[in-house]
């Protein structure tokens, strides 16, 4: 299908391009940026006068819910909930029932996800059998399958002897690790460790268990090589000691959520389980180090960490309840309240969704490498085409998303996302 999008002011903070532009797109590619050839005749025109159109969406943290929820359609509602947020890749953890651990389970989701032509699906394999951390799984054959990385999700990881040798073999081959920082033993409360913790009676997490678990990361990689992705980071510092693993050279990158990064513990109130988010929201220095961490490159990416809780898992005692938020299509209005909080540039807001977490994909992309996150001639026309002046209230009932719940529920959202394009295919429209 060839398609024009017409006048509106083009950003492709790749290449700090930023000027009102037509986008010409044919066979599923943009072909021409800034005049469409003189014999393109388009099929469908999209007037985007006063509308941003920006690459697609890059989101390095997306559950789906499946494997093990093809009753439910639940690939199906969130693919719609990412495309609705303007987000045309994701990468999903392999925390499933059943785990993704096994390549013909991974080429599933794949072949079920590209049949749907919503948002590209990029897969993590687990990094040990059923995310036990005992044995390690068979990374080949699961990247041959498709998977992007290899991670233990939200399983942590205490033997440090498997973690070596996870790391040694990663390395010989390659792959690259995603792991939360987050000690086996001091990760196990609720909320983090503090004043409004103790007040309330929940069982804390110390920043102890973060800069513990990111210690032992670093140690294990210097001897190593292996490239590793720090997901989640929650505390100043953790950012502390990330901008002193690159400033040493070290293979790191590292994502933020937008709870962490737009939220503090504060926001708990009372009993809120809504809150009760992994990793937990920490105090108010912790929230400002990790938006100045995002604006000056120490954090690589901003991730919705989009994790759909079911009713029934979030209508019990705070403690109890299940952890996680509803967040894909908030994506793009989280980067632009954090870089109307920071005075950043619009452009910069839109890097940390779109070309950085695609640079944390890299190598892993193969073909697709040269184009995600960004919007050039010849490249694949993954588009976000936005209004930034058209605010909206959330009401999490309204979503796409099966998961219903969200910290931000009630909150006046900057922009509207009014078309997405995946490969060239309007997935989207509002």
């Amino acid at each position: 299908m060839k398609l024009l999008i017409q006048g509106g002011r083009v950003i492709n903070p790749a290449t700090q391009f930023d000027a009102v532009a037509d986008v010409a797109v044919a066979a599923g590619r943009i072909v021409a940026i800034g005049q469409a050839p003189a014999d393109f005749d388009p099929q469908r025109v999209i007037d985007a006068r006063g509308l941003v159109v920006a690459p697609g969406l890059v989101d390095l943290s997306v559950r789906l819910g499946e494997p093990g929820n093809e009753h439910a359609r639940m690939l199906e509602s969130e693919l719609a909930a990412s495309v609705a947020g303007g987000v045309t890749s994701v990468v999903c953890p392999p925390d499933t029932d059943p785990v993704l651990d096994e390549p013909g389970l991974v080429e599933m989701l794949k072949s079920r996800a590209e049949k749907m032509h919503q948002s590209r699906v990029f897969p993590l394999g687990a990094l040990t059998r059923q995310l036990q951390g005992d044995t390690l799984t068979e990374m080949g054959a699961l990247t041959q399958a498709g998977c992007v990385g290899f991670t233990q999700a939200e399983v942590t990881l205490a033997n440090t002897q498997v973690l070596r040798r996870a790391f040694q073999y990663a390395s010989t081959f390659g792959y690259s690790v995603w792991l939360r920082p987050v000690d086996h033993y001091l990760g196990q409360g609720v909320a983090a460790s503090g004043a409004l913790a103790t007040r309330l009676g929940l069982s804390g997490v110390p920043v102890a268990a973060e800069t513990i678990a990111l210690f032992t990361m670093f140690e294990t990689l210097k001897s190593t090589g292996t490239r590793v992705h720090i997901c989640r980071l929650s505390s100043a510092a953790g950012v502390a000691m990330v901008r002193q693993a690159k400033a040493e050279g070290l293979p790191v990158t590292c994502d933020v959520s937008i709870n962490s990064l737009l939220l503090t513990d504060t926001d708990v109130g009372y009993f809120d389980s809504r809150m009760r988010v992994n990793p937990p929201l920490r105090q108010q220095a912790d929230r400002e180090a990790l938006q100045q961490g995002l604006a000056d490159g120490t954090i690589d990416a901003l991730v919705s960490d989009h994790t759909p809780v079911k009713d029934d898992a979030k209508a019990l005692p705070f403690a109890q309840s299940e952890p996680g938020a509803t967040g894909v299509e908030l994506l793009l209005g989280m980067a632009l309240k954090w870089a109307d909080q920071r005075q950043l540039p619009l452009s910069r807001a839109l890097q940390v969704i779109t070309q950085a977490p695609a640079a944390v994909l890299g190598a892993s992309l193969g073909t697709l490498a040269s184009s995600l996150g960004q919007l050039h001639v010849g490249g694949v026309a993954d588009v976000c085409v936005f209004d930034p002046a058209q605010s909206w209230q959330l009401q999490a009932s309204q979503l796409h998303s099966q998961g219903h719940h969200t910290p931000f529920d009630g909150h006046v959202m900057p922009a509207q996302v009014r078309y997405t394009l995946v490969g060239g295919h309007l997935a989207y429209q509002a």
